[in-house]
C-alpha cells in the first residue's frame, strides 16, 4: 500500500498494476511469517493482502475459489477426502464442505495468524467451515505433512501465494518443488487431482510455464485452465496433475445440479478451457 487512502495492486511487479481507492483499513497483523492486511475498498469490497500482495477480494473471490475447487470436484462422481495446502483464509474449505460426499478434509496452513485474522474480519470466506466436523486444521509445515500422511486424497488443492517477478529469491525460486509434488502424487487416490493456482496467464505466462514443466516431471497427465478474476488483473490461471485422467472441457459433460454455483456456468466453464489468444 502506498498510503492510507490508496492501494496499488501489482499485476506484474512495477511494470503493471491497479490503483484502488481504500475506504478504510480494517486490520493489520504481523506474524513470524508475514504481514497480514485487510482493507475496505469501494471497487473490490474487502481485500486480503499478504506482504502487500492481494490474495483475494470479496467482490470476485467466488470466481477464484469455484474455479480452483469446483472444476476438479465436478469431474469426480463421489469425492471422499481432500487436502488443502495453505488456504488459511477458509475459502477453499468452504467450497469443499458444500459437497456432501466428502467425509474428511485436512488443511495444512503454516500461519495461524491468517486463519485467526480472516475468521475475525472476513468470516464469510469460511462461512463456518472451520467448525465443520469433517475439517481438520493443522498449523504445520505442509511439506512435512504431505510427506508423512498415510491418507489418500481425491483432491489436493495448493492454495499458495504467487511467485512475484523481480522480488528477492528470483523468478526461478518457486515456493514448491517437484519433490513436494511427488509427495502429493503419492498421497493422491486413483482418479484424484492435484491443482494449484498459476498466476495471471495473460501478463505472467511464465508462472504457468514453470509449474506445468514441474508437473510434467511428476504427473502422468498435466493440464491447465483459467477463470475471470478482476482483482488479479483479469485472469487467474490454474494447473492440475492426475494419474492420467483429463478434466472435462465441456460443461455439458458434468452434472452440477447438486451444488449452487455463483461464477461457474456453461459459458465460464467452457471459457476456462478455451485457449487465450490476442494476436
Amino acid at each position: 500500500m502506498t498510503d492510507a487512502s490508496r492501494l496499488r495492486i501489482p499485476i506484474r511487479s512495477d511494470k503493471l498494476g491497479l490503483d484502488v481507492s481504500v475506504e478504510a483499513p480494517v486490520a493489520s497483523v504481523e506474524t513470524e511469517f508475514q504481514r497480514i492486511d485487510i482493507v475496505d475498498t469501494e471497487v473490490f469490497g474487502r481485500v486480503l493482502l499478504l506482504d502487500g500482495h492481494v490474495q483475494l477480494s470479496t467482490m470476485d473471490e467466488r470466481a477464484y475459489h469455484e474455479a480452483l475447487v469446483q472444476i476438479p470436484l465436478l469431474n469426480m462422481p463421489s469425492p471422499k477426502a481432500a487436502l488443502v495446502v495453505g488456504g488459511g483464509d477458509g475459502g477453499v474449505i468452504r467450497e469443499l464442505c458444500r459437497h456432501a460426499s466428502i467425509e474428511h478434509i485436512d488443511i495444512a496452513e503454516i500461519d495461524a495468524g491468517v486463519v485467526e485474522t480472516c475468521r475475525t474480519f472476513m468470516p464469510e470466506l469460511s462461512n463456518g467451515a472451520f467448525d465443520d466436523p469433517r475439517v481438520h486444521l493443522h498449523i504445520t509445515d505442509a511439506f512435512l505433512f504431505v510427506k508423512e500422511t498415510a491418507r489418500k486424497y481425491d483432491l489436493i488443492v495448493v492454495d499458495s501465494t504467487d511467485v512475484y517477478e523481480d522480488e528477492e529469491g528470483g523468478l526461478s525460486e518457486q515456493l514448491f518443488t517437484d519433490n513436494f509434488y511427488r509427495d502429493c502424487l503419492a498421497a493422491l487416490a486413483p482418479g484424484g487431482v492435484v491443482v494449484t493456482q498459476a498466476d495471471n496467464l495473460v501478463f505472467c505466462p511464465y508462472s504457468l510455464e514453470h509449474i506445468a514443466a514441474m508437473f510434467g516431471k511428476v504427473f502422468p497427465l498435466v493440464g491447465s485452465y483459467q477463470a475471470l478474476v478482476p482483482s488479479f488483473g483479469g485472469f487467474s490461471g490454474f494447473c492440475y496433475g492426475t494419474h492420467g485422467q483429463a478434466l472435462a472441457t465441456d460443461f455439458a459433460a458434468l452434472s452440477p445440479s447438486h451444488i449452487s454455483l455463483a461464477y461457474l456456468n456453461a459459458a465460464t466453464y467452457n471459457l476456462a478451457f478455451s485457449p487465450l489468444a490476442f494476436s
